[in-house]
């Protein structure tokens, strides 16, 4: 067996168990440095299965499939295309799912009935320790967001345990580094092209390829489905309003029911309701679920989150809280 070399707050046994556990068909609550991931063996469709049942997830969402850095993406892909090998080359281990065509017969639990699949190389230390040992370097794991589908993505050990529950085995790497889900480029099509944004920039994707970041924006229409690209998703159950920073300041005065995410401070002094984030996307990323979160957990009646500004480095965080108005307010 490999040695093990975690973050400090897992132990190896940890390590150990977790994998003893997925490679026998369980679920484990895993670290990745973009939010912590509900985990289970891409090529166990009984295990994958638990995962969609877990998360209550639709069968014909597809799940993204996480891989060792050593991992034979050949074994997965019927092609690696050249601009996947550059990005890959250039990007992983990190932030970063590459959509391929799978291989016939391989991952089918996770690819809900397409011909695609998401390939995505973590960072987070932990998560490679796991797959350094997972059917011996070269397995995969399936690994959505460990959350109830539809909700808030977690980014601490802590968030996972009160979505799933104390009996999930919950790896605990530290909060996420990142804080928000992975950019997908579809590999699929030349050029590629982002079908969900993240904070890993379309100019930097761009500058690998060789090619105008604009191509690489272009609509994606007939592409194929991906994680966390409904309409509705990464909601609080509390309504949810995107609103201008002057308006919350105008209305703040007269609320007892509402919280606020904000990049600027509270206009008369510190409150428990009033969350200041940094005005700079990758602060604002690390904090941004935790924050909703926390208000979601606070019993108000409103969450009022300031409008982003429309910049391209602010796009996958305008894409999250956009799909999170949407669907905020709804279930029990």
């Amino acid at each position: 067996m490999s040695e093990v070399h975690t973050d400090a707050q897992v132990r190896p046994r940890e390590i150990i168990e977790a994998v003893r556990r997925l490679e026998a068909g369980g679920l484990v609550g895993l670290p990745t440095e973009t939010v912590y991931g509900l985990a289970a063996d891409a090529e166990n469709p009984e295990a994958v299965a638990r995962i969609y049942a877990a998360k209550g997830r639709p069968a014909d969402h597809p799940v993204i499939v996480h891989v060792h850095r050593q991992a034979d993406l050949r074994h997965w892909a019927a092609e690696v295309p050249e601009a996947a090998r550059q990005l890959a080359a250039a990007f992983w281990p990190g932030p970063l799912t590459l959509i391929l065509p799978r291989r016939p017969g391989v991952a089918e639990a996770c690819a809900g009935g397409q011909g695609t699949i998401g390939l995505r190389c973590p960072s987070h230390p932990v998560a490679q320790a796991v797959l350094a040992i997972f059917r011996g370097g070269q397995g995969g794991l399936a690994a959505p967001s460990a959350n109830r589908f539809g909700r808030i993505s977690p980014t601490t050990a802590a968030h996972v345990r009160a979505e799933l529950g104390d009996d999930l085995l919950v790896l605990d790497g530290g909060a996420c580094a990142v804080g928000i889900e992975s950019t997908i480029v579809d590999c699929t099509v030349q050029p590629p092209r982002i079908l969900r944004p993240g904070l890993l920039q379309a100019t930097e994707l761009a500058a690998v390829l060789g090619i105008p970041a604009e191509t690489l924006l272009r609509p994606a229409g007939g592409a194929p489905r991906v994680a966390g690209a409904l309409p509705a998703h990464y909601a609080p159950r509390t309504p949810l309003a995107l609103r201008a920073a002057a308006d919350i300041d105008a209305d703040w005065p007269a609320t007892a029911d509402a919280g606020v995410l904000a990049r600027h401070p509270c206009p008369n002094g510190r409150s428990t309701r009033w969350f200041q984030l940094p005005d700079e996307p990758v602060g604002y990323a690390h904090a941004l679920y935790a924050g909703l979160r926390d208000l979601d957990a606070a019993g108000l009646g409103e969450i009022w989150v300031e409008s982003l500004p429309p910049s391209l480095p602010w796009l996958a965080l305008r894409d999250r809280l956009d799909r999170a108005a949407r669907g905020s307010g709804a279930g029990p």
